[in-house]
């Protein structure tokens, strides 16, 4: 039983030896290290803000661990949800004007725009990480500022294409194509079938970004260089844009305006046989006993591989800070601590079915990934993810880029034919020289 003494002790369950990683079914047993101890204040309570889920289980397995911290400490945990979109907007209110939530959930490199107003959690982000068996370099990377972690790494929600296989078969491909000029084919005979596919251009938080990142980095392009100057503005970027233009014409029309929650629809209702998302959409399609036949029919795949010879992926990826501001620092570190306790990890991430990825390596066994077939394109989206802001360094530009939609907006200007590809290209260099200062 957890009880109040092993919070305020830093968590013991934080040192758990190689018997507590066998019975999770981990390869790799939790090194013993020194776990720092935080005392939650007096009469303390927290609120978090957090994005709202896709999985509900994965929800359920979160506010489980939630309730088990407030039993064995008797610090209330609000949990308020937004949506996807609305979660950047109201953390950079609350982190600049000092109030509201203690907490956030947030996305990508968010807490890269004001480091400032976040509480140091290197002692966390130190002692949970090599007792995790380390972090994910990209993960890290979203939550370090330096040598100071502003922030935990929290999951990667993994991006794979989701297909109808019968319609693929329909269409004359036996196996799902490994590279993209494969990929361009299928998608064009899908269409003549009248089974379309459909991508995000629009301002879409996971989604959107995912393929356009996914566009730019699978045909050698990047926003930025090592030094951090623009580098958009580049042969490979000009063919990922035509290569994007054709890959639109298969699609089904409106994706221009799609966001987070579009793509799942359209592919439930059979609007669509081809997209990439989350696993959520499989789980969605499995409680309906209406949509049996799509949950049967549906596979997943890994983003297939351009020009550039390598799987090169975005992924969403989530992190967990503290703000400034809170009046319960202490409190606040104890409840981030509780939840990377290994059971309590373990246990959210079985509950979120394949939808989050492990932040922390010693996870990488979790039985989840081998449950189902269709967990297993997801299931190395925290290894390999590339950080938005490659190639160059996190920081404010990087996050003020994707916050301000330059790369996913300069796709959309092309395949819709508001702009050359040429012209896009120039409009996306010169909002990002804006965040880059040149």
């Amino acid at each position: 039983m957890i009880n109040r003494r092993q919070i305020l002790a830093g968590t013991a369950g934080i040192v758990a030896g190689a018997a507590l990683s066998g019975r999770l079914g981990m390869g790799q047993a939790f090194a013993q290290t020194a776990a720092p101890t935080f005392t939650p204040e007096a009469g303390a309570s927290l609120r978090l803000l957090r994005w709202v889920p896709f999985v509900p289980a994965e929800e359920e397995a979160f506010l489980a661990n939630t309730k088990k911290f407030t039993d064995a400490t008797g610090v209330q945990v609000r949990v308020d949800k937004e949506s996807w979109e609305d979660v950047r907007p109201k953390a950079a209110v609350a982190a600049n004007v000092g109030s509201g939530p203690d907490m956030v959930m947030s996305w990508f490199d968010d807490p890269q725009q004001y480091p400032d107003k976040l509480v140091d959690v290197t002692d966390l982000g130190t002692s949970i990480g090599a007792a995790g068996g380390g972090w994910y370099p990209g993960l890290e990377s979203y939550a370090r500022r330096g040598d100071s972690f502003i922030a935990l790494p929290l999951c990667a929600i993994g991006n794979a294409v989701v297909y109808r296989d019968s319609h693929m078969k329909a269409a004359g491909f036996q196996e799902f194509p490994k590279d993209t000029a494969g990929f361009l084919e299928l998608c064009k005979a899908m269409k003549a079938k009248g089974t379309p596919a459909g991508f995000p251009h629009g301002k879409a938080v996971g989604d959107g970004n995912n393929y356009a990142h996914w566009l730019l980095w699978s045909h050698g392009g990047r926003m930025v260089d090592e030094n951090g100057t623009v580098t958009i503005n580049s042969p490979e970027t000009l063919e990922s844009v035509k290569y994007a233009m054709e890959l639109y014409k298969t699609f089904i029309p409106g994706t221009e305006s799609w966001q987070d929650v579009n793509n799942n629809r359209a592919f439930l209702a059979g609007q669509v046989s081809l997209t990439a998302n989350g696993v959520s959409v499989y789980y969605a399609a499995l409680k309906d006993p209406a949509l049996k036949e799509i949950a049967d029919d549906m596979r997943s795949v890994n983003l297939p591989i351009g020009p550039v010879g390598q799987s090169v992926e975005l992924h969403q990826a989530s992190t967990i800070s503290i703000f400034k501001h809170t009046k319960f620092p202490e409190a606040a570190k104890a409840y981030l601590q509780f939840l990377y306790q290994p059971d309590n990890m373990s246990a959210w991430i079985q509950g979120a079915s394949a939808y989050c990825c492990q932040p922390l390596k010693a996870y990488e066994s979790n039985p989840v990934w081998t449950a189902k077939p269709i967990h297993a394109a997801y299931a190395k989206a925290s290894a390999s993810l590339r950080p938005n802001g490659y190639a160059g360094p996190l920081g404010a530009a990087s996050a003020g880029v994707m916050a301000d939609y330059v790369l996913v907006d300069m796709y959309a200007e092309a395949v819709t034919g508001q702009s050359s590809p040429e012209d896009a290209i120039k409009n996306a260099e010169r909002r990002a020289n804006r965040y880059y200062r040149v």
